[in-house]
């Protein structure tokens, strides 16, 4: 069972929907449901504004949206490596060289899902069974006191509590994190392709279940309470 969340929310002052990362056998639970037209390519952050009015997008390997979330979420290559590769670096210059990026390529491990549909939307009580990680939409202060948090537990020794991957939107929801039984968070919506989907001052914050539960936990005597954050507050008010 994940940890209630309402505190975490009223300290973060919070007004975004956190959004879980399901992956799920039944699609019912989730109702009312969302997704990309067949065929048509769409990135799953331009459901934004649907997970706002609490409609979850629903995702299947037939149906996945763009060829990003194709390939990163379900392991459906819609090109050919060399054309990957032309393409984020000829076409979007997103890395030096073609050697670069084919090292990038062959480094990442694409999700496998469990089931048959990937479902992404505000958090579900009932079906934490079939969660993988938690986002927040956050700005700038909210995404401090996140860090902050991800750091409040971990030592020297620990592997890092926070990591900013290259990738895209899709993948930082999941696919970035090298073992999502560690507690470890992400930051994420860096990708610039996806960027148009969200408030200029909005970026995303995924964790893992293992961290979710760190933050949740946090009370009184951490830094919520302390004399840091009510300066902050008093200086935005």
């Amino acid at each position: 069972m994940l940890l209630d969340p309402t505190v975490l929310i009223q300290n973060l002052e919070l007004e975004t929907p956190l959004i879980g990362f399901y992956d799920a056998p039944d699609t019912a639970p989730f109702d009312p449901l969302c997704g990309p037209k067949p065929g048509k390519r769409a990135c799953v952050f331009a459901f934004y504004n649907a997970w706002l009015n609490d409609e979850t997008l629903h995702l299947t390997a037939d149906n996945y949206g763009c060829g990003g979330a194709g390939s990163w979420l379900w392991d459906q290559r819609t090109r050919t490596r060399e054309e990957y590769i032309r393409f984020l670096v000829d076409d979007e210059g997103l890395k030096a060289s073609h050697e670069i990026m084919g090292e990038w390529i062959d480094h990442i491990n694409p999700y496998h899902p469990e089931h048959d549909h990937l479902l992404i939307g505000p958090l579900n009580p009932g079906q934490e069974q079939f969660l993988k990680t938690v986002t927040f939409l956050v700005n700038p202060d909210q995404l401090s006191l996140l860090l902050t948090g991800a750091q409040y537990h971990a030592t020297p020794s620990d592997p890092p509590p926070t990591i900013a991957p290259f990738g895209s939107g899709c993948m930082q929801l999941v696919t970035a994190f090298p073992d999502l039984d560690l507690p470890q968070s992400l930051i994420g919506a860096t990708d610039l392709a996806m960027r148009q989907y969200l408030p200029p001052d909005m970026l995303a914050f995924t964790v893992t279940r293992p961290m979710f539960d760190r933050l949740c936990a946090l009370d009184e005597s951490s830094f919520f309470h302390k004399p840091f954050l009510k300066r902050l507050r008093k200086a935005r008010s």
